[in-house]
């Protein structure tokens, strides 16, 4: 299984997913050209750990980029820190600063075999003798 993890990243999980469903399931090599043309700020991360990915699979299990996909990305929330902002009369709104962990999972893409049609057999019946 060649994997790749980024913890504590600083955007929000429900931001960072809207890129990571870009690219689940795509050829490595299309999810590339993926988080190079989108227009959110978590494609910068997300490019960087799918190259980290890529170069576990070459190094520790020797193989080549172009038969990997995407098996799996998944992104969690992680720490969260609170804020409070003030406001009127010496209350105070709280603040959400949520992080995200993503892990990223990809997987060698094996070709497909042909499918064999199964025929059905027909039971052999003497034939009728000609009158």
């Amino acid at each position: 299984m060649i994997t790749a993890s980024l913890k504590n990243y600083r955007i929000s999980p429900r931001k960072v997913r809207l890129v990571a469903d870009m690219i689940r399931g795509k050829n490595v090599m299309d999810a590339k050209n993926i988080l190079s043309a989108a227009l959110k700020k978590a494609k910068g991360p997300l490019s960087d750990l799918l190259d980290s990915a890529i170069a576990n699979a070459l190094h520790n299990h020797k193989i080549e980029k172009e038969s990997l996909y995407v098996q799996e990305i998944r992104v969690d929330q992680g720490v969260t820190l609170k804020r409070h902002r003030p406001v009127s009369r010496g209350s105070a709104h709280p603040i959400k600063k949520r992080s995200s962990h993503v892990s990223i999972v990809l997987a060698p893409r094996t070709p497909k075999a042909p499918k064999v049609v199964a025929v059905p057999k027909t039971a052999d019946k003497p034939a009728k003798a000609a009158k």
